[in-house]
């Protein structure tokens, strides 16, 4: 699965200690330094690009049985590791991924009674910085119930950034993110990952979490006793706890989630980053040849209500085949009526033939997925259930309105994705909180919502063409998000309206770039079959992808506009959308391999801005070096496919 070179002996300048409990750390490419200092406080301040990016940034914890931890600590030993090695994702973005960093664990102890044990690992990559907390074995068993976790991260200077206010723990963390500076976030705030920084013109920043596991989420806030634009850790309250009660309850051993902090010389830096991923674990699936990426129908969207009926499934089922997509997801009340204590997630809905209906899905070349209420699977026997899910030749399950992320949901979602691999099923999560990398670990977590997406078109004018260009470069810096692409009855600003059938706000090629741009390797298509049939852009739709080989940001401005080009085997896509501004851009196809492409467009035309749907479709051909412009109205988008000339 990978090649890796280890070396553990002391390179120069990666790792060097400045005194008795002073240690410097680079990475690879020596433009990311981390200094630690262990003593009084354990903390650390980092560097990118000869940019100060966190002043001196303090580590501690709080406890209900024991005084807190995070003074008077004494090194007892150290360990330097270099790695650098390749693997192959089962969910891709790139054919394989490098995983080069530097890293120095210290084994501290604290200088007093009770003398506890703690065990801080720092790593530095070329793309970021990331730290985790050990609290090895000690005193037999003793089970600790953690208050609070003091993770401060105390910015150089006033930087802006852009967050999202998720208003409350118990959160579907589906809204906005905001342009703010970081003094503009508040106690009121509940400040969820990842946050987006600029810190300078060549230094762009990511605050988020990776390999969330028995542990909870991590949200943040202000924490003035550190500095002026110092924020620490905020994390989720264990269920029937206040904000300031109970956290996490663990004994020893146990690790907390690695705190990341992304890093790139520009905002594209931070897409291509696969910092997140690398900190997990390796796949855990023997054989994970079962796991297929690919485009969804969905039966729910467009009408606004439920369309629980037989026939509107096999409608799918024939849109799904029609367009060569893998998968029809079935979605709520195919059991009948849900988060209700009678519901019954083996049971169809009596006006549903399940079996007939697997069984026409399977003629036409099609799976189905599943959607069901959390509280309805966790009443169930889920592992029993997902037997009989793959007895009936299903794929996935979609999974929705859990809502939290504190440590007994964050397990949750552990046992949920587990069973469902054993009976090989992918697992999408609806209401769910931001991915932290698990996907490398177990590949049949496709995708999760944890996003403000499409739907949202329905009753709400919050899907801004700047919302649109601001997702690539916050939420999705996290992992992939099911904002669940497709509608065809584009609209701009002026002629755009909520109700059904529901309209999108923006151009066709602006839908079409999504399909590009947007990461999601189980990607659903929302809109209706009469609403694609006929239409320009539907061929793009059949030969568009889900996963990829090579991925580049060919440019990007946090809110304002973004150009990705992704490569499929020998094919490349090229995907871009514009905020509310009309724009020309400029692009090298210098990615290219050599030998001519033949690129058909779907581009915007002089009639786009009175009708969304209005959208060019251009063949040309191209080759390796080639300057193509972009032109895009306002709300507007690009989309191409290149195809080698035989």
């Amino acid at each position: 699965m990978f090649r890796a070179v280890f070396c553990t002996l002391l390179l120069a300048f990666s790792v060097f200690s400045l005194s008795a409990n002073e240690y410097q750390l680079k990475s690879p490419d020596g433009k990311v330094v981390v200094a630690i200092s262990v003593g009084e406080q354990l903390g650390y301040t980092v560097a990118y690009n000869n940019n100060e990016v966190l002043d001196f940034s303090t580590i501690a914890f709080d406890f209900v049985e024991a005084a807190p931890i995070g003074k008077d600590f004494t090194v007892v030993d150290t360990k330097q590791t270099t790695v650098n090695e390749t693997w192959k994702p089962v969910l891709k973005r790139y054919d394989e991924i490098q995983n080069n960093y530097n890293s120095l664990v210290l084994y501290t102890q604290e200088s007093r009674f009770p003398k506890r044990l703690v065990n801080v690992e720092f790593r530095a990559y070329n793309d970021g910085f990331a730290y985790r907390v050990e609290f090895p074995e000690q005193f037999a068993g003793r089970e600790n119930t953690m208050t609070d976790e003091l993770s401060v991260f105390n910015f150089a200077d006033d930087f802006t950034c852009w967050s999202a206010d998720y208003k409350n723990y118990v959160s579907s963390q589906e809204t906005e993110f905001w342009k703010k500076k970081i003094s503009d976030i508040t106690d009121k705030m509940v400040t969820g990952l990842p946050i987006t920084i600029e810190v300078a013109d060549n230094c762009y920043a990511a605050l988020t979490e990776a390999d969330l596991t028995d542990y909870a989420g991590m949200f943040v806030k202000p924490y003035s006793k550190a500095g002026k634009f110092a924020l620490r850790s905020d994390l989720a309250p264990l269920p029937g706890q206040p904000k300031n009660g109970n956290k996490v309850v663990f004994k020893f051993p146990h690790f907390t989630p690695w705190r990341v902090l992304m890093l790139g010389e520009n905002p594209g830096d931070l897409v291509e980053s696969e910092i997140v991923q690398n900190l997990n674990d390796p796949c855990e699936i023997d054989d994970p040849s079962w796991i297929k990426p690919g485009i969804s129908a969905w039966d729910h969207w467009w009408s606004g209500e439920v369309k629980m009926e037989q026939d509107v499934i096999l409608q799918y089922i024939d849109l799904a085949s029609e367009m060569g997509w893998d998968y029809m997801l079935i979605d709520w009340q195919w059991y009948g009526m849900y988060n209700q204590p009678e519901a019954d997630i083996t049971t169809p809905a009596e006006q549903l033939d399940m079996p007939a209906i697997f069984e026409y899905a399977k003629s036409k070349n099609v799976k189905c997925w599943l959607w069901m209420y959390w509280t309805d699977v966790d009443r169930s026997d889920f592992d029993a259930a997902c037997a009989l899910y793959h007895e009936w030749g299903a794929a996935g399950i979609k999974i929705d309105f859990m809502d939290r992320s504190d440590q007994e949901m964050v397990n949750w979602y552990h046992r949920i994705v587990t069973t469902a691999a054993k009976h090989q099923l992918m697992v999408d999560f609806h209401g769910a909180y931001k991915p932290t990398g698990w996907r490398r670990t177990y590949p049949n977590l496709m995708t999760r919502e944890g996003v403000m997406g499409n739907e949202y078109n329905k009753w709400s004018l919050c899907m801004t063409p700047e919302h649109l260009c601001t997702l690539p470069f916050t939420r999705m810096l996290a992992g992939p998000m099911d904002y669940t692409p497709g509608g065809f009855l584009n609209r701009m600003p002026d002629k755009f309206r909520n109700g059904t059938p529901a309209n999108v706000l923006g151009s066709r090629a602006n839908t079409l770039a999504q399909f590009v741009i947007y990461d999601s390797p189980y990607q659903v298509a929302c809109d209706h079959p009469d609403n694609y049939r006929g239409q320009t852009g539907v061929e793009f739709l059949k030969k568009v992808k889900t996963v990829w080989d090579d991925t580049h940001v060919l440019n990007g401005k946090i809110g304002e506009y973004i150009t990705m080009a992704r490569r499929s085997e020998k094919d490349w896509f090229i995907g871009a959308m514009t905020n509310s501004e009309d724009r020309k851009l400029e692009v090298a196809l210098d990615f290219l391999s050599d030998g001519e492409y033949k690129m058909t467009i779907y581009s915007d035309t002089e009639e786009t801005p009175n009708s969304g749907e209005a959208v060019a479709e251009i063949e040309k051909v191209v080759k390796k070096g080639d300057v193509i412009e972009i032109e895009m109205v306002a709300g507007g988008g690009y989309a191409a496919v290149l195809e080698p000339v035989q």
